[in-house]
């Protein structure tokens, strides 16, 4: 059994508004800022939408690899000096497949990186907190799709993640902690095409309860290398739920081949509402810090999508942005994850190389808005918090 994972934040999914979220898994919804359910297709049309499958009549095989830089955060308290947390980087992978039609009937099959966290703080007070908050989630999720007509179209998934974690914080009393799950839910997803031009489409991601279990360690006190007299050395386990999230989506195509997508995404964030961690045994002394219930109460959230797409002969552009809300009230904000609301701007192209091959760029930049924060942790400002993404892509239709 591995260290058990205690994820403050462990409530990360697909096609997720505000915390942290990873909606653009392909390279056409990093180009889009995710505006991209209506008029998914290709490959990725299997995770963004997979009733429009029902629309393809061939072998579809996408692998991209995104570049994700997260920069520092800047705090500064009143009368004390600023501390930042330690900038980031990662490369993740992902992977899309569309089948060819059998019958009334198209498979996808997608593995993605969805959702993570990587939060690092060195001084205190936020290392009290967060020394290290890191989270990792991985999707695979197949679909199917069917088409009832040539305007209509419907799609399910099943939705198996994979989640791991470490989290330490380092104060008078400690903990050092990590830990993995699997966990299980579904999708679904319809496409209506009134006009030939004209595509409206809603997706639906369903709530997974994330249940991690493993073990935990609790020092008292505490030193710089977690050697402090432990507390406690044995199982443990939490459950926090990854909410549901509804896209509805309507695109457009004007004779020019130019594309007009507008989302608009609902989270269900309330779902979180507070953290409770079950020990195998007594921690002591130490359960006022590590073992009462933790509120959360976090909040339905909304988020504006709006992506422009140009066809030409061999090229085709797009651009995106959106609004993106935090689901955090500033009652339980926290170092672990300093959320605020977010404007994303994205651009990117592919070429088309052959009537197999084609290729592509975008990059996107997610910028957090400055927020003032006061409650009974935290009475100071987070500034510059800022993640930069680099998606290449491949891919090849037979």
């Amino acid at each position: 059994m591995k260290k058990m994972a205690l994820l403050s934040v462990l409530t990360s999914s697909l096609l997720m508004a505000g915390a942290y979220k990873i909606p653009e898994t392909s390279l056409n919804s990093m180009a889009l800022s995710a505006a991209y359910v209506a008029n998914a297709h290709g490959a990725d049309a299997t995770y963004y939408n997979p009733a429009n499958m029902a629309f393809e009549d061939t072998h579809a095989l996408e692998v991209d690899m995104t570049y994700i830089g997260l920069g520092s955060i800047d705090y500064k308290a009143d009368g004390a000096d600023t501390i930042s947390s330690q900038s980031e980087s990662f490369v993740v992978p992902s992977f899309h497949y569309v089948s060819p039609s059998f019958g009334e009937a198209t498979f996808g099959f997608s593995l993605v990186v969805p959702g993570g966290l990587s939060k690092r703080w060195d001084d205190q007070p936020a290392k009290s907190y967060a020394k290290e908050f890191t989270l990792e989630v991985v999707e695979l999720n197949p679909t199917v799709a069917y088409k009832i007509n040539d305007k209509f179209a419907i799609g399910a998934g099943i939705r198996a993640v994979h989640s791991s974690g470490i989290v330490k914080s380092q104060s008078t009393a400690s903990r050092d902690m990590d830990g993995d799950s699997w966990d299980f839910g579904y999708n679904l997803a319809l496409t209506y095409k009134p006009l030939k031009e004209l595509s409206l489409a809603a997706t639906y991601r369903s709530n997974i309860d994330l249940t991690e279990t493993g073990t935990a360690k609790l020092y008292f006190p505490d030193n710089a290398d977690y050697s402090g007299a432990k507390v406690y050395d044995g199982d443990s386990s939490v459950s926090v739920p990854l909410p549901a999230a509804l896209n509805l989506a309507l695109a457009y195509t004007f004779e020019s081949k130019t594309t007009v997508e507008f989302v608009y995404e609902r989270t269900f964030w309330s779902a979180y509402k507070e953290l409770d961690f079950d020990y195998a045994k007594s921690i002591g002394s130490l359960k006022p810090k590590f073992d009462d219930p933790i509120a959360k109460d976090w909040e339905d959230t909304s988020t504006y999508r709006l992506g422009l797409t140009q066809a030409y002969d061999k090229w085709t552009a797009m651009v995106g942005v959106a609004y993106d809300e935090s689901p955090i009230p500033e009652k339980t904000l926290n170092f672990e994850l300093p959320d605020a609301d977010a404007i994303l701007l994205s651009l990117g192209g592919r070429y088309q190389i052959d009537s197999s091959w084609n290729v592509g760029v975008s990059a996107l930049l997610d910028s957090k808005q400055d927020r003032s924060i006061k409650n009974e942790t935290i009475d100071g400002k987070f500034t510059n918090a800022k993640a930069y993404l680099v998606t290449l892509g491949v891919e090849y239709t037979f």
